[in-house]
C-alpha cells in the first residue's frame, strides 16, 4: 500500500513538475518564445503546436509568422517527394532544416475521392494537387496540417492537354489553368492542339474567370518559377519557330509577357528549366555531355542582366541504380516533360540540390566541383521532388476566407 502512494505521490509531484515547466516557459517574454520557435523546423513546429491548447496559441501567433517567414528564407528547405509508380499515389517529405536522413509520408485525406493526382506546384506553405484521371478536380492541401479545399470545377474539352500555374500576390493565392484543346482528329500523326483557352481562380471565390486565349504552346511542368509576381514557363519549339522562350502571367495584370532569355546557345533546345534561386528568375541549361549550366537574371526582365552562375559537370548515377533502369523509367516519364536532371535549390551551405532521373537527389558543391549522393531512408524509387517552403504556420482558416476541411 505505501508503495502505490509512492507512486501516486512521484507521479502527481512530476505532473506539478511539466506543468511548472510549461508555465515558466509560457512566462518568458513573447519575443523569446518567437525567437525560439523562429528557428524550429517545420515538423518540430508541428509537434510543438500539438502539445497544449496553450503551445497552440503560442504557435498561432501573427507576428511569428512574419518572423519565422524571414527565418524560412535563411534556412534550407523541405522537400516534397510524389511518387505516382506504380499506379498508387503517396506524398512524402524531407526536411532540411532539421533531421533530413529519413524521408516521412504525408497523409492525403482527400485520396478517397482523387487516389490519382498530379502535384501542380507549391506556393507559401500550400500544395495544388490536380486529378491526373479525369481532369477534373483540383485540391489546395496544406500538409503540415491537413486542411484541404477542393475547387469548383471548371470549363473541359473531351480532348484537351492542360498546364497549370499555382502562385501568390497581393494577400491572393491564384490557379492558372491554360487549356489546350482541338475538335475532331487531324489526319497528322502528331498530336496537335491548336486552340486554347486560359482561366484563372483566385481561392475564396466561388468562379473561374476566362482570361482569353494563349499564342504559345507551354511546356507542362510543375512548379514553375514565380518571380516578381509573375508565374513563367517555358514555350514549346514550333515547326516555323524553333526557338524556345520564356513565358510569364502577371498575378496582377493577368496578361502574359514574354520575358527575354540568356544568350547561352541552349535554350533551343528541350533540356531546360526556369526555377527561382536567391530571389532571382533562374534557367538551368543541359548542355552536352551531361554538363548543366544555371544562369540567373540579377534585374527583372532586363535582358543584359542574365549571367551564368553555376557551371556543373557530368554525374555518374549509382550502379545500383543503373541496374534497375528499365522499361518501367518509360512510363514514369510519359505523364510529364521530364528531363535527365532538374535543379532544385541552393542549400544554407552553398551547396547545389540536384535531382537526377527522378531517382536520386545530390547535392553539388561549386567551390571544389565534387557531387555528394545523400542518403534518405524512405525515398520512393521514382519520384518528383519539388521544394517547399513552409511560410504560413498559423492554421489558414484564420487567415484565408475559405471554408477548409
Amino acid at each position: 500500500m505505501m508503495n502505490n502512494n509512492h507512486t501516486k505521490k512521484r507521479r502527481i509531484e512530476q505532473d506539478d513538475d511539466d506543468d511548472e515547466t510549461k508555465t515558466k516557459f509560457e512566462n518568458l517574454p513573447v519575443e523569446i518564445i518567437h525567437d525560439v520557435l523562429s528557428k524550429l523546423p517545420i515538423s518540430s513546429l508541428v509537434q510543438f503546436k500539438c502539445v497544449c491548447r496553450a503551445w497552440r496559441v503560442l504557435g498561432q501567433h501573427p507576428n511569428l509568422v512574419n518572423l519565422y517567414l524571414t527565418t524560412t528564407k535563411q534556412n534550407d528547405p523541405c522537400l516534397i517527394f510524389h511518387c505516382d509508380f506504380p499506379i498508387r499515389n503517396q506524398l512524402y517529405f524531407v526536411d532540411f532544416a532539421g533531421n533530413h536522413e529519413k524521408v516521412k509520408r504525408i497523409n492525403t485525406p482527400f485520396s478517397p475521392k482523387m487516389p490519382e493526382f498530379d502535384l501542380v506546384g507549391s506556393c507559401n506553405g500550400l500544395l495544388c494537387l490536380s486529378d491526373s484521371l479525369y481532369n477534373d478536380s483540383i485540391y489546395i492541401y496544406n500538409p503540415f496540417n491537413s486542411n484541404y479545399l477542393e475547387l469548383p470545377k471548371s470549363l473541359n474539352f473531351p480532348d484537351q492537354q492542360l498546364v497549370f500555374g499555382f502562385g501568390f500576390h497581393l494577400q491572393n493565392f491564384k490557379l492558372v489553368k491554360i487549356i489546350y484543346y482541338r475538335n475532331g482528329y487531324p489526319r497528322a500523326r502528331r498530336l496537335v492542339y491548336p486552340q486554347s483557352e486560359v482561366q484563372i481562380l483566385t481561392l475564396g471565390t466561388s468562379e473561374w474567370r476566362s482570361l482569353g486565349k494563349i499564342s504559345y504552346q507551354l511546356v507542362r511542368r510543375p512548379s514553375e518559377a514565380l518571380v516578381n509576381g509573375s508565374l513563367h514557363w517555358v514555350s514549346r519549339a514550333q515547326r516555323y519557330n524553333p526557338s524556345r522562350r520564356i513565358i510569364s502571367l502577371d498575378l496582377g495584370e493577368e496578361r502574359f509577357r514574354e520575358v527575354p532569355k540568356p544568350d547561352c546557345g541552349s535554350l533551343s533546345r528541350c533540356n531546360y528549366h526556369l526555377l527561382v534561386l536567391k530571389g532571382w528568375l533562374s534557367a538551368a541549361v543541359y548542355c552536352n555531355y551531361g554538363r548543366l549550366e544555371i544562369w540567373v537574371m540579377k534585374e527583372y526582365s532586363v535582358k543584359e542582366s542574365w549571367v551564368k552562375l553555376y557551371s556543373i559537370g557530368a554525374y555518374t548515377l549509382p550502379k545500383a541504380v543503373k541496374q534497375n533502369m528499365d522499361r518501367s523509367f518509360k512510363i514514369w516519364n510519359k505523364s510529364l516533360d521530364r528531363k535527365v536532371v532538374r535543379v532544385l535549390g541552393i542549400l544554407k551551405n552553398g551547396e547545389i540540390l540536384l535531382e537526377y532521373k527522378s531517382r536520386v537527389v545530390v547535392t553539388y558543391d561549386p567551390i571544389i566541383g565534387k557531387f555528394k549522393d545523400l542518403t534518405l531512408h524512405g525515398t520512393p524509387n521514382w519520384f518528383q521532388a519539388v521544394v517547399h517552403l513552409v511560410y504560413f504556420i498559423i492554421d489558414l482558416r484564420t487567415n484565408l476566407s475559405i471554408s477548409w476541411h
